[in-house]
């Protein structure tokens, strides 16, 4: 199998070739002066099976993604990995003529297999005109923690819907997880705290899919270690951090921040690679 790197995606594509033994292809990308983006993949795979790795962060990695879609026209077979897909947020109809902009997207990509992770709504796997599934980074984001030392530790989910993410990232490590639980005490006052259990003198561990703003996460450090937790840290699959997020985190207190490489950050400490590459061996 021949694996292509996109433009945003060029250190987990070396990753999963590097664990598949692939072939990784070379591709160029640069801007003509109008600003337009010029793609081209300069090694040979004519009739061969391709994969393409390219997370699309902004819309400039959409149209790169596009690109590098028909220039593998010829392939025999085109397997289509997306491990950030923008505008997955946008998966409904919200206001009368809005676009659903995550199906927009997805009818778009034209392949024999698409796999996504950690999507923000599996829903959006049946607007792909391809065989689709969403692969799950939090068992990854598990097995780093288990090599970290944390005084009696404890994964939370943000809500009662992320708690699946909780649940999966600490089941190896036999540890405890929780969700938080918003109450309204008056119109004006509300409480976030554990559901089931108390992190006083704890380490926890704050889990989400998503970091992007940074404000809600920042909020609940904050909280949470004024309910006496010991130390907070945050994990996330997809690390966006837009504009100061990261610099919220740490004023709100945070240990530590733990994400994967389905965004190249500086906090991707994790890489999503071997989860990748056995689902593609799979096929």
């Amino acid at each position: 199998m021949n694996i292509i790197g996109g433009l945003a995606s060029q250190l987990l594509a070396g990753r999963v070739a590097g664990a598949m033994g692939s072939n990784l292809l070379v591709s160029e990308f640069k801007r003509f002066p109008d600003g337009e983006l010029y793609t081209r993949i300069l090694d040979d795979f004519a009739g061969d099976n391709v994969t393409i790795i390219q997370s699309t962060v902004n819309d400039s990695d959409f149209v790169a993604l596009l690109q590098l879609l028909d220039a593998c026209s010829e392939a025999a077979r085109i397997n289509v990995v997306i491990p950030y897909m923008g505008y997955a947020r946008q998966d409904k109809r919200f206001k009368k003529g809005e676009p659903i902009s995550a199906r927009a997207i997805a009818r778009a990509i034209k392949a024999d297999n698409v796999f996504t992770v950690n999507i923000h709504d599996e829903s959006i796997l049946d607007y792909f005109d391809a065989k689709a599934v969403n692969l799950d980074a939090t068992p990854m984001i598990g097995k780093y923690i288990k090599n970290m030392e944390f005084k009696n530790p404890v994964v939370i989910a943000p809500d009662d819907g992320a708690i699946g993410l909780a649940r999966n990232a600490a089941s190896d490590l036999g540890i405890d997880y929780d969700f938080l639980e918003k109450t309204r005490l008056s119109g004006e006052s509300v409480t976030i705290q554990p559901k089931n259990i108390a992190v006083e003198g704890r380490d926890v561990i704050i889990i989400d899919d998503i970091i992007s703003t940074g404000g809600t996460m920042a909020e609940t450090i904050a909280m949470l270690k004024n309910q006496g937790a010991h130390g907070v840290f945050a994990a996330c699959v997809h690390p966006v951090f837009s504009n100061n997020a990261v610099l919220k985190l740490f004023k709100a207190g945070v240990r530590g921040i733990i994400a994967t490489d389905t965004i190249d950050k500086g906090v991707s400490v994790v890489s999503v690679a071997p989860v990748i590459a056995a689902a593609l061996e799979a096929i």
